[in-house]
């Protein structure tokens, strides 16, 4: 089997919370060696909920899984120096911190003439945000909830910052790509603003506001524009269905024995329902006629002939369920892997999940302790010397843990 991916590949990382570290652990997943850098004693993210009860954060490790740590005094210029010399020497830099400073890409570029750095911003004019004020702007919560409640409805997902961070190690993929053809670094910088907006325009919200003058109304767990909705078993159980392809519409009438009932409708109406649009429009029509099957049958039986027909459906589960009894999120999965996370305990670890048919290793690791490589990093990728080590400590610039 081959090494993984991006084996071979140095990136640094100076990050807070999502969009960054998740960028710089993906890339760590395929193989690459990225180092990240924090404040002595830990940043702004490093006690962020969830947290075990001997406070260890759940989210800081769940972020830095498979990286190295080195922890400085970020405000000393001696450190400053030394993580300048630190990323030119990786050549690669990934960020979410104000680009200024010593952080200016001229700076830093000065020490290597072909570094390529990723710098994640707020908006592209340079004003702040994070994930929770893009969300609000760009009208899904508008769009979520029920009709009979105005009230718009955050997504407890950061689906931006977690879709930033997948764009970012593209960007400093991309980057390093442009560097081996021509020989130059260059300064990608990547707003969290513009990856909602561009993500709006791909699904035609935009150009919906634009072109058609209306207002997506929000629809419950309905599927927007074909079939699908949630329904509750016999026994309290709750299911999401969805039939969009001819396949899965054919198999959902024939799992509820319905396929007359839904051609009478047809009639009745006066509408195709192969057509995925005229199923939407009469959406609250159709659940009529397949509610009666589902407030008869137990979730098993729901399952089972779900399953038997092709439908494509899946059970509402909590995070405790998903972890205690769907066999998709354990080890049967080759996505995770069971490991022991130091401060924390044994538990489930996914690794990337792009599976490449010739590289076994997925990438599953544990997070470092912070500051846990700090005089191996001195030592091994700055070659100094233990007297020069022991004294950035004693003065505090580095710590050892």
């Amino acid at each position: 089997m081959r090494d993984r991916p991006l084996q071979g590949l140095s990136v640094v990382e100076g990050s807070a919370f999502v969009a960054a570290p998740s960028g710089g652990m993906t890339l760590a997943q395929l193989g690459a060696d990225v180092i990240r850098f924090d404040q002595i004693g830990g940043g702004i993210d490093h006690k962020r909920w969830p947290l075990t009860e001997n406070g260890a954060s759940l989210y800081w490790n769940g972020l830095n899984k498979g990286k190295r740590s080195i922890a400085l005094n970020l405000r000393d210029p001696e450190a400053q120096d030394l993580l300048s010399a630190l990323i030119a020497k990786a050549g690669n830099f990934i960020t979410n911190f104000p680009t200024k400073g010593w952080l200016d890409y001229g700076e830093l570029s000065a020490q290597r003439e072909d570094l390529v750095m990723v710098s994640i911003i707020g908006s592209h004019d340079g004003t702040t945000a994070v994930d929770y004020t893009v969300n609000c702007a760009i009208g899904y919560p508008n769009a979520t909830g029920f009709p009979d409640d105005p009230r718009p409805i955050n997504n407890v997902v950061p689906a931006w910052d977690l879709m930033c961070g997948q764009m970012a190690a593209l960007g400093l993929l991309a980057a390093d790509r442009y560097r081996f053809q021509t020989g130059h670094g260059d300064l990608v910088t990547l707003a969290l603003t513009d990856v909602a907006l561009a993500a709006a325009g791909m699904l035609g919200a935009i150009a919906e506001a634009q072109i058609n003058q209306t207002e997506r109304p929000p629809i419950g767990n309905d599927l927007y524009g074909a079939y699908g909705t949630d329904f509750v078993t016999k026994d309290g159980r709750r299911v999401m269905v969805v039939a969009i392809s001819p396949k899965q519409w054919r198999g959902l009438q024939e799992a509820t024995s319905t396929t007359s009932q839904v051609n009478e409708l047809a009639s009745t109406l006066g509408v195709d329902f192969s057509d995925e649009g005229e199923r939407f429009l009469a959406r609250d029509e159709l659940t009529q006629l397949f509610l009666p099957w589902f407030e008869e049958r137990t979730f098993l039986e729901v399952s089972n002939s779900l399953d038997d027909h092709g439908v494509c459906w899946g059970p509402y589960q909590s995070f405790m369920e998903l972890a205690d009894e769907d066999e998709r999120c354990s080890t049967e999965n080759p996505l995770f892997a069971d490991l022991e996370q130091p401060g924390v305990g044994r538990h489930l670890v996914p690794g990337s999940p792009l599976a490449f048919s010739q590289i076994q290793d997925r990438g599953a690791a544990t997070a470092p302790l912070l500051g846990e490589h700090t005089e191996q990093i001195l030592s091994e990728d700055l070659g100094l010397t233990p007297a020069a080590i022991g004294s950035l400590i004693d003065r505090g610039i580095a710590a050892r843990i």
